[in-house]
């Protein structure tokens, strides 16, 4: 934890540079951690001069922040109607199933975050699985299936590249 401390202190003390640091500290923190640790509210507060209730305030109002750890890879299914008419409810499912997690959850080993939206404007390629930001169309579960499978091949290659470089 008192590695995290640091860290943090790190990010706030390179944004600490005045008005309008709040936000793009916390985008670093959170990029950083793939969360805001509840200490780096209390650090961005501090460090950047801010009521607590403001840095309260954004990391909650923007849901682009969470105050929960997220997992390395995100994965967003569309519930709008066009999308839900062609099937998002059985896609949604799938990943609950295989990845043993609710909307808002997160794995165990933090490699997926699942999570629900009303609309991603895309309809007409419904069902949309956004995965990592990148829109996935026509979306069944077994091409689901197939995506996480990639995902989980890819981080593994990183893991072995990185640990021959090591």
């Amino acid at each position: 934890m008192h590695e995290t401390v640091i860290e943090i202190q790190n990010i706030l003390e390179k944004e600490s540079n005045g008005e309008g640091s709040l936000i793009t500290a916390l985008e670093d923190i959170q990029s950083r951690f793939n969360y805001l640790p509840p200490e780096a509210l209390i650090l961005a507060s501090e460090k950047l001069g801010v009521p607590l209730s403001q840095a309260y305030a954004v990391a909650t109002f923007y849901q682009a922040f969470s105050l929960k750890p997220r997992g390395r890879h995100s994965l967003c299914v569309c519930m709008g109607t066009a999308c839900h008419v062609r099937g998002s409810a059985g896609l949604l499912n799938r990943l609950e199933t295989e990845l043993d997690i609710k909307p808002g959850g997160t794995t165990r080993d933090r490699s997926f975050s699942l999570d629900t939206v009303n609309c991603l404007g895309a309809c007409a390629l419904g069902p949309i699985l956004l995965a990592d930001n990148e829109y996935s169309g026509h979306m069944t579960p077994q091409k689901a299936d197939a995506l996480i499978r990639r995902i989980q091949r890819n981080d593994e290659r990183e893991k072995d590249g990185q640990t021959e470089h090591s």
